[in-house]
């Protein structure tokens, strides 16, 4: 049974709580402008010193005044906004559910196991910093609802590209392999709104119209003389369906050595990439600090053509019961999850021991179940799916410590709570944007957590120590804007060559009172890796196996985020035999 759309009990609690909500929002939006005129990111700044522009000072003066003004005459309203907002908070369900019904039934099913008992599965996930305008501009980002908009389109595009799959025939190496970027249409550095020097003209209202291509899968059949001819009971059709999950690989195959200079390579059995573009045909998408309702509705609308079923504004507000929230929360969790397919259950928890400024945010964890599909005994297929955004000052390692126990207890709980007899899991994954690195020696003591015997990283050769293709995930917030960084192809080209990508990847934590001895002797610079995709095999079902088909680093959203967005691809293949 698929989620209620509306996370109220009835539709006038949902009213009392809208009006509520519209009360307070123009007092809000005042205080916004208030500081960020008093903010700016260094692009702004840049863009001033090279027009000559010497009114700034007085754009500040004049309009903090008439802000103030306005703030204060909407105080009163913005009050009795919040007394009839607050107390509603306490029974609205933690998250919004965003439902497009498609087309056909097929559209948000998974074929695969139906067919041949293995499919394809794509996983994405990304730090946008999607903050209230003035709390953006502190990490030097700003414009939140235009680069909410900006986002989903690029999103949008990367996803829906054609999936070209090649198949190489080979005694020492065969598979299939998507095309690199070489080959496939890339995004215009141009129409990046955050990286274009004329940005900061477009308002916070601005509208971007997406276009979804309506191809998405090709196939090329590359075979060598010293080996047979494709065999032509493989079926093709699998790869020809608008949903990725029809493609699938039977036992593991390595990239084809002669493609690999194209853009996929391989290291360690994991073929990975540094991609301008998000992975064609991803499945499920997860965000974090996406804080701004106004920026995640913008995101819903963006993406809903391609994610039929989103969750957004997942959180708690307000005071909460004792024991559920340490304090008052001013935001939600900034948790935001988009999938291809239907959404059967979900369930928040919100960190109890949060301090500081994270105290301010009701961060947690978003554990959701999702129907796949069925398979060849007509058996349901689901997946689990869980994202989180753990606590961020460095240095408080037993909070997160303490928040991954939590993590793995409440995963544990969702999964037998709604664990049925009659269905067949696929995928257990889980993934967000963990606040610590595998290669810090201040954050030893998460690097050694449990969670890590449960869930395997792709991207880690064991405690403290990263495999060495792997690409540090946090940029440096004073040089986002830098021509080395500010366009995906840019980006792209930084991160894979270590002289450059050490001055602007973020550099790993030294423990206190202990010099930084980074990297080893003949280990490659990497940086600081705090975005995670992982997935556990010992929850799933007994007759499934999986490997890991490619794992992404993504720049597409450069100059849009101060992270690196992350891609994973899974092979899963279901033997007939229970």
């Amino acid at each position: 049974m698929a989620l209620q759309v509306s996370p109220f009990p009835n539709g006038f609690v949902a009213g009392i709580h809208a009006v509520g909500w519209a009360f307070i929002l123009p007092c809000f939006w005042f205080l916004d402008r208030i500081v960020a005129l008093c903010k700016s990111t260094t692009q702004e700044r840049t863009q001033r010193l090279e027009q000559g522009c010497s009114l700034h000072p007085l754009k500040v003066f004049f309009g903090f005044i008439i802000f103030f003004i306005l703030f204060l005459a909407t105080a009163p309203l913005g009050f009795l906004g919040f007394m009839l907002w607050a107390p509603l908070e306490a029974c609205r369900r933690p998250f919004y559910y965003h439902r497009e019904t498609p087309s056909s039934p097929e559209k948000e099913t998974h074929r695969g196991f139906e067919l041949v008992g293995k499919a394809s599965f794509g996983f994405a996930t990304a730090n946008l910093c999607l903050l209230p305008d003035s709390l953006a501009r502190f990490n030097n980002l700003g414009h939140t609802q235009h680069r909410a908009a900006v986002i989903g389109q690029h999103i949008v595009q990367g996803v829906c590209r054609p999936h070209i799959c090649i198949f190489v025939d080979s005694p020492s190496s065969c598979g299939t392999l998507s095309a690199s970027n070489s080959i496939l249409p890339t995004v215009n550095s141009s129409s990046y709104g955050a990286t274009d020097k004329h940005a900061s003209q477009h308002s916070d209202s601005a509208e971007v119209h997406v276009s979804i291509p309506k191809s998405n899968s090709h196939v090329v059949c590359v075979p060598c003389d010293d080996t047979e001819e494709p065999s032509t009971d493989s079926p093709p059709l699998l790869y020809t369906n608008r949903n990725s999950n029809q493609q699938g690989r039977a036992g593991h195959r390595s990239a084809p050595r002669a493609l690999l200079s194209q853009g996929l390579r391989q290291q360690d059995d994991v073929p990975w990439e540094v991609s301008p573009l998000f992975p064609a045909n991803v499945d499920i998408l997860c965000l974090e600090e996406v804080f701004d309702k106004r920026a995640a509705r913008k995101l819903t609308q963006a993406l809903k053509p391609v994610f039929g079923h989103v969750l957004y504004d997942v959180g708690v507000y307000a005071c909460q019961p004792p024991c559920t929230c340490s304090s008052f929360k001013f935001f939600n969790s900034g948790l935001f999850l988009a999938s291809r397919f239907l959404v059967l259950e979900a369930q928040y928890h919100c960190f109890h021991n949060s301090r500081g400024e994270d105290a301010l945010a009701a961060k947690g964890l978003l554990s959701a179940k999702l129907l796949i599909g069925q398979n060849q005994k007509q058996k349901k297929v689901v997946g689990y799916f869980n994202c989180t955004h753990l606590h961020a000052p460095e240095g408080e390692g037993e909070i997160r410590c303490e928040q991954l126990n939590l993590v793995t207890k409440w995963i544990g709980d969702f999964q037998a709570a709604n664990k049925l007899p009659d269905e067949d899991v696929a995928f257990d994954v889980l993934c967000g944007d963990f606040n610590f690195d595998n290669c810090s020696p201040d954050d030893a003591l998460e690097q050694n957590h449990c969670l890590f015997e449960e869930y395997r990283d792709p991207c880690r050769a064991g405690p403290g120590k990263e495999k060495p293709w792997v690409i540090g995930t946090l940029l440096e917030q004073p040089t986002l804007y830098e021509d080395d960084i500010n366009t995906p192809e840019n980006l792209q080209r930084t991160l894979e060559r270590e002289d450059l990508r050490k001055q602007y990847v973020s550099p790993p934590v030294p423990a206190e009172d202990c010099p930084l001895d980074y990297p080893e002797t003949g280990q490659p610079w990497i940086g600081r890796r705090l975005d995670y995709i992982l997935y556990r095999e010992n929850s799933i079902s007994k007759h499934c196996r999986t490997e890991v088909e490619e794992v992404s680093f993504i720049t597409q959203l450069a100059g849009l985020t101060d992270h690196i967005p992350v891609g994973l691809r899974l092979n899963v293949v279901m033997d007939s035999a229970d």
